[in-house]
Formats: C-alpha cells, sequence, structure tokens
C-alpha cells in the first residue's frame, strides 16, 4: 500500500475548510501541526488567532496575529482580524492603529473602511464614523453590512430619517438581511412610526424566530400601541430563547407596571437585577413601581442605586424628584430637576415638574418660567400646559389658565387631570355648569378620580345644589390632593342608614377648626336619635365643646377613644341628615363660653365706654386659599376712626402686621394670652360685634350668636353659597363680599359705612 504525502498547503486547505464548516478543535490541531513543521507560517498563525477568538481566547488569538505580522508586517488580513480582536477587548485606541496601519497599506479596503468605522462608533466618534463608512460605500456601494452600520450610527446622531434610508438601501439589496430589519424597525419606533416598526420585527421574526432581540424590541413597540398584554407575550417569547436576557425582564416590568400588576412588575425588575445589579433601566423602572405603590422610601433607594451606577442619569434624576415631590420635599425635588438639566438642558418632563416643585414652594412666577421653558422645547407639551394653567390660576391670570388647559386637552383629549384643573379654573370664573361637565369629563375617564368628584362638590354646594353635594363631598377622603389624612377605623361608618339607638358612636373632627365649629350643632340631633356620642376634636377646642349639648364625652385627639359601635366624620354629618337649604340646623346660639373664662376676660377687657369690635383678618397661612382669603391688617385702618373700640381676636400675628399693630394704638391686642378657643369665646361673648375673613373666628361667632360680619372671597368657599348677604348657617351673620374686581378696598369701604349705621343705632 502506497502513502500519500500532504503538503503543508493542501493541510492548510483541509484547516480552512474544516472552519468553515465550524469544526473548530480539528481545524485547530491542524494549523498546530502545520505550525510544528513551519513556525513561519503566516497565514496559519492568521487562521489559528481566527480560531483562539472564536473560542473566546482572545489573548493567544492577539498573540498570534502579532506573530503573523512580525512575519509579514503587511498582511492586511492579519492587521484587519487583530482590530476586531481589539475591538472585542475595548482596547479601541489600539484597534484603531491597527485598521490605520491596514489602511496605509491598502487605502481602499472596504472591509477595513467599516470595521474602522465601528471602532469609532464605539468610541462614540460618530461624526468620523460616518466618514468611514462613507469612504467605504463610495468604493462599494452594495455593501450591505457598511449600509447597515451607517444606519446605526446615524441613529446615534439623531438622524433618524437619514437612519431609514439607509435601512431602506439595504434592504433593496438584501430583503432577507434580519439585522437591517430589526434595525429599520428601531428607526420607525424612534420616529414614532410605531405600526412600520411592528411590521419589520415580525418579517424579522418570520426570518429568523429565535431572534430574542427582535422579540424584545417587538415587545416595547407593542407598549407604544397600548398594546401591553401583547407586549408581555413577545417579552415571554423572547426569555424562552434567552432566559437571562436582562432587557427583556426590564421591558416586560414597565408592561406589568402599566396593567397595574404592580406585584408581578417588581419581581420581573428583580429577575433582572438578579442577573445584572447594576442595571439602571430596571432600577429605574423598579422605583417608579415603587412609587406607584407609594413604597416612597424604597423607590428613592432604587434611584439612588441607579445614580450611582450612572450619575448622569437624567431620568433617574427626574422620576426621583417626582417621588420627593410626593414627599413634601419640594426643596431637595427641585435640586433633582436642576441636576436632570445640568445634564439635559431641554428635558421637557424636568422643566415642567421643576415649575411644579417651584408652585410648591410658592414661587410662582419663577416656577411660571419653568413651565414656559418647557413649552418654548415642546410647545404642544400637554402635562407643562396642564401645569403651567395651574400656576397661572394661582397669579390670578384664570383666563390664560383656561386657555393652557384647553391647549393640553387639544393635544390630549383623554387628559383627566387636565379637565379637572380646568373644572377649578372655570370655577374660579364662576362659571359652574362648565366646571362641572368638565369634572363630569374627567370622571367619564376616570370613574374613581377622587378630586374630579370632590372637587364637583364644591360647585354643587356653592351652588345650593346639596343633594348630589354631600354626596360627591364624600370624596374627600379619597384624593391625594384634597386635605385631610384618612381615618381608618374598624368600626362602621354611618351615614344615616342605620338606627343607633343604644349605641355609641364617635363623631371626629377632621379638616379645620372652623369645619368643626360649623358641624358640631350636629351633635344634638345624633344624640337624639338616642346615641351615646363620643366627640373627638383638636386640643384647642376640647374645652369650648365640653359643655356642647347631646356630647356624652368631649376628647383630644391623640388621647386614647373608649369603645364604640360607630363612627362618623363631623363633614358626613350633613349627608348623614340628607341636609338641605331649609333643613340647615340653625338653632342660635349653640356655643357657650364657660362662666370661668367669661368671669376671666371680663376682667381682662377694658370698661365698655363705647361698643366693642372684635376684628379678625387672617387665617390658617397653610390653607390652600389663603392667599384669597386673609388680608393685612393695614386693610382695616379705615375703620379704626369710627367711634368703637377695636379688639384684636387674632392669637398668631406676622411681621407686617406686628409692625401695624404696634403704630395702631386703638386696637386692644391679646395675642398669646387666648390660650385656645375657650378664651377666645369667652372674649367674643363680651363684644358687640366681629368683623372677620372667612376664618375659624367667624364660625365661633355665629355659633355663639353673635353678631358677625363676613368678608368674602369674590369666589368663596361653598358654605357661604352665591350672591346673598346672609347665611343659613349662622343667623347673626352678615356677607360683605368681593366685587368682579376681586380688591378689599371697595368691601372695607361697605363694612365702615355699615359700621357707622351699627354704632349709630348701639
Amino acid at each position: 500500500m502506497t502513502t500519500v504525502s500532504l503538503t503543508l498547503s493542501q493541510v492548510f486547505e483541509f484547516a480552512l475548510k474544516a472552519y468553515q464548516a465550524g469544526k473548530l478543535s480539528e481545524a485547530e490541531q491542524l494549523c498546530l501541526k502545520i505550525l510544528s513543521a513551519d513556525p513561519d507560517s503566516a497565514p496559519t498563525l492568521n487562521l489559528l488567532a481566527i480560531i483562539n477568538s472564536a473560542f473566546g481566547r482572545n489573548d493567544a488569538a492577539l498573540s498570534n496575529y502579532d506573530r503573523a505580522l512580525s512575519l509579514r508586517p503587511d498582511f492586511i488580513e492579519a492587521l484587519n482580524n487583530r482590530g476586531a480582536v481589539l475591538k472585542a477587548m475595548k482596547r479601541f485606541d489600539e484597534a484603531l492603529e491597527s485598521y490605520d496601519r491596514a489602511l496605509r497599506l491598502q487605502p481602499e479596503h472596504v472591509a477595513v473602511l467599516n470595521n474602522r468605522a465601528g471602532v469609532l462608533h464605539a468610541m462614540k466618534r460618530y461624526d468620523e464614523a460616518l466618514v468611514s463608512y462613507d469612504r467605504a460605500l463610495s468604493l462599494r456601494p452594495d455593501h450591505a453590512e457598511a449600509l447597515n452600520n451607517r444606519g446605526i450610527t446615524l441613529q446615534a446622531l439623531g438622524r433618524r430619517a437619514e437612519a431609514l434610508i439607509s435601512f431602506d438601501r439595504v434592504l433593496a439589496l438584501r430583503s432577507d438581511f434580519v439585522e437591517a430589519l430589526v434595525n429599520r424597525g428601531i428607526a420607525f419606533h424612534e420616529l414614532k412610526r410605531f405600526g412600520d416598526a411592528l411590521a419589520d420585527y415580525d418579517r424579522a421574526i418570520a426570518l429568523r424566530p429565535d431572534h430574542a432581540d427582535a422579540l424584545v424590541n417587538r415587545g416595547n413597540t407593542l407598549g407604544k400601541l397600548q398594546r401591553h398584554e401583547d407586549a408581555l407575550t413577545s417579552y415571554d417569547k423572547a426569555l424562552k430563547l434567552q432566559p437571562a436576557h436582562v432587557e427583556a425582564f426590564t421591558n416586560r416590568g414597565i408592561a406589568l407596571h402599566k396593567l397595574e400588576r404592580y406585584d408581578a412588575a417588581l419581581a420581573s425588575y428583580d429577575r433582572a437585577l438578579a442577573s445584572q445589579p447594576d442595571h439602571v433601566e430596571a432600577l429605574v423602572g423598579r422605583g417608579a413601581t415603587l412609587h406607584d405603590l407609594r413604597q416612597y422610601d424604597a423607590a428613592l433607594r432604587s434611584y439612588d442605586h441607579a445614580l450611582a451606577v450612572r450619575p448622569d442619569y437624567a431620568e433617574a434624576l427626574v422620576n426621583r424628584g417626582v417621588t420627593l415631590h410626593e414627599l413634601k420635599q419640594s426643596a431637595e425635588a427641585l435640586n433633582s430637576y436642576d441636576r436632570a438639566l445640568a445634564m439635559e438642558p431641554d428635558h421637557v418632563e424636568a422643566l415642567t415638574n421643576r415649575g411644579v416643585a417651584l408652585h410648591d414652594m410658592e414661587r410662582y412666577s419663577e416656577a411660571l418660567a419653568s413651565h414656559q421653558r418647557a413649552l418654548a422645547v415642546q410647545s404642544d407639551h400637554a402635562a407643562a400646559l396642564s401645569n403651567r394653567g395651574v400656576t397661572l390660576h394661582r397669579l390670578g391670570q384664570l383666563d390664560e389658565a383656561l386657555a393652557s388647559y384647553d391647549r393640553a386637552l387639544a393635544k390630549q383629549p383623554d387628559y383627566a387631570d387636565a379637565l379637572v384643573n380646568r373644572g377649578v379654573t372655570l370655577h374660579g370664573l364662576k362659571r359652574f355648569d362648565e366646571a362641572l361637565a368638565s369634572y363630569d369629563r374627567a370622571i367619564a375617564l376616570w370613574p374613581d378620580h377622587a378630586d374630579a368628584h370632590f372637587f364637583g362638590s364644591m360647585s354643587l354646594l356653592l351652588t345650593g345644589d346639596f343633594g348630589r353635594g354631600w354626596i360627591e363631598y364624600e370624596w374627600r377622603r379619597k384624593g391625594a390632593s384634597t386635605g385631610p389624612s384618612r381615618r381608618d377605623f374598624p368600626q362602621p361608618l354611618w351615614l344615616g342608614d342605620k338606627k343607633i339607638a343604644d349605641k355609641t358612636i364617635l363623631l371626629h373632627s377632621e379638616q379645620g377648626f372652623g369645619d368643626t365649629i360649623q358641624f358640631c350643632r350636629y351633635v344634638p340631633l345624633v344624640a337624639a336619635r338616642g346615641a351615646r356620642v363620643v366627640l373627638e376634636v383638636e386640643q384647642p377646642l376640647r374645652d369650648l365643646l365640653t359643655g356642647l349639648a347631646g356630647a356624652t364625652r368631649v376628647t383630644a385627639k391623640g388621647n386614647p377613644l373608649p369603645d364604640f359601635d360607630l363612627q362618623c366624620s363631623l363633614l358626613s354629618l350633613p349627608l348623614a341628615f340628607r341636609t338641605q337649604l331649609e333643613t340647615i340646623p340653625s338653632a342660635m346660639p349653640y356655643l357657650r363660653a364657660s362662666d370661668q373664662a367669661l368671669l376671666k376676660w371680663g376682667t381682662r377687657i377694658p370698661a365698655k365706654r363705647r361698643p366693642r369690635i372684635g376684628i379678625a383678618w387672617a387665617g390658617n397661612s397653610k390653607h390652600i386659599r389663603d392667599r384669597e382669603r386673609s388680608i393685612d391688617l393695614r386693610c382695616l385702618l379705615p375703620l379704626l376712626d369710627v367711634d368703637a373700640t377695636f379688639v384684636s381676636l387674632q392669637k398668631e400675628v406676622g411681621a407686617t402686621d406686628t409692625a401695624t399693630l404696634r403704630e395702631s394704638a386703638d386696637i386692644i391686642h391679646f395675642g398669646h394670652e387666648l390660650d385656645g378657643f375657650s378664651d377666645t369665646a369667652a372674649l367674643i361673648s363680651h363684644l358687640d360685634l366681629v368683623i372677620s375673613v372667612d376664618t375659624a373666628v367667624a364660625h365661633l361667632a355665629g355659633g355663639l350668636g353673635k353678631p358677625v360680619w363676613i368678608l368674602l372671597a369674590h369666589v368663596p368657599d361653598w358654605r357661604w353659597l352665591l350672591d346673598r348677604d346672609d347665611s343659613p348657617w349662622y343667623p347673626t351673620a352678615r356677607l360683605f363680599r368681593q366685587s368682579e374686581t376681586r380688591e378689599w378696598d371697595s368691601v372695607i369701604k361697605r363694612v365702615r359705612d355699615a359700621l357707622l349705621k351699627f354704632i349709630g343705632s348701639n
């Protein structure tokens, strides 16, 4: 038998064919055999390096490329392949130098130009990468890979329409180029052509059903089309192919969040983070879900983790600001938005949310400027338009606010919050039917929108529609912006629908002192139904209300409560008694100062030589409408030349009013000597008349049956109704309302004229 001896050249051919057939180990052994006989075979060293790289042995590959190039410095293929290995090792500068060496030898080498551009892209030197791709394509216009890569670089430059043209050229050459289809889908997605994007992803998946990235991208586009269940299916298919696909788990979490399946969303984010603990998108998504679960501290920790990994991540900074806003930390939220804007000065959400933070800090002019900056970037941004409307309303520019809401709704007709804000402004313009229609539109879109129901109740009650008003007023406890904290008792809520004879019922205060004073009038009516009434009120009201008819026990908030069977907020009692205008309990007085307090203040107030007039000009500065209802003491100075003794009923006085008091010796001021409402009630009992803005003092005087004149803003609180100078709640009250001018001078003039007549008749 004759043995056939193969030449080294033939062995090399066998090695090359084995490599091309995917038989890497066989190809490697053949290369080593050649090199044992001829250590200086540069082609064999190049092939062995390619095989090393395929096995992931990049250091060995690099060593073999360097050996080949030491033998043949002009070996362009080795230089090209060496650049690819260096790129994979993220040694970009060395990779670029390798490609440049090759191009000095052969400036028109298309593959090298294409690969060199890829390194420049990886280095984010996109403009230079584009030049390199264009050089390659000028030499070979039908180079599909270069066209595809050029499109990717154009996308990175934000030139999406041009990227689309590049991908179209690829697919005209090769309609089955899966990567080009996926990349064109991305371009369509970013251009908000979601239907076209979906079609490209579907074509790519039909050609390659195991393309996990195409399935993930498809899910992202389905999410933009609000097809979140279909998106979940797409992500789940990707995860069957690649069970540790971090982006699939992250985006799946986003879809579950959109579907309000929060626990499942958190689990999906946690799966992503188990594989990649510092994945910022998963951390931010997780934070957003925790935010919606009202787990604000945990949300902040998630955002802070993301920012520790990527301090310049604007989206995390914006979301962090939103969470800080929920925690009422407006200054910290502002700082977070400012950090985001340092990274991305035109970030619309950061700009308008910054305006919201400034609004909450009562820096309204700055807030408006921030909203305007957002709209300069994106003139039809619905949230910025709505937020600007809120600030314009606060600045008293109601017509401009209304126009801003209308622009928001033209852009996004289903924007429920904008409809609610619009209703509030229409209420402020006394266009109550239109306000109610706006609230109703919001409720049609979002039936459980608590603010829409609550603010609607304000319009209903102010216009005297108590039947619907009291029902809608119950939503006050469910909304984020409606003020009072919830009181959750295990005992059932009583709203007049159950017999309560021989039952113990807790009646508890809910909002301001004035509300408690106004609605404690219902306590005797509850007791008349046979119930034992436990009344829980704020500490400053406890002594005053201890003697209230019908109350078995009066306790201050925070003290232990006795056992009780049922409970009801004082502000829900009008609903429980189905109160209408004509059935308002108005028997006066229902309050009385204690004998001890009356005696004390009888000796404290100067002897009566002329009518005594009590004045109160400011309420709780934290009240949402305090700017409308409170005034400066200086506004009342025109009254002081009337022949009367004026007594301040203010306990707390601001710096400006303190200065005015020092200048006005005619006003007797007791300030902090008034220890609670029992003292104030006793002092009022020694007066002939009380003049007050809409504060607890006005309610107290009315409940004591004292003549009380109440100064009201143009659009008053609902309890004062409209277009009348009397009150069904307080028969001794007289109302002085602002006119359309919304200023106080004319109100004070009318009060002064009336005061002259009052004094003349006393």
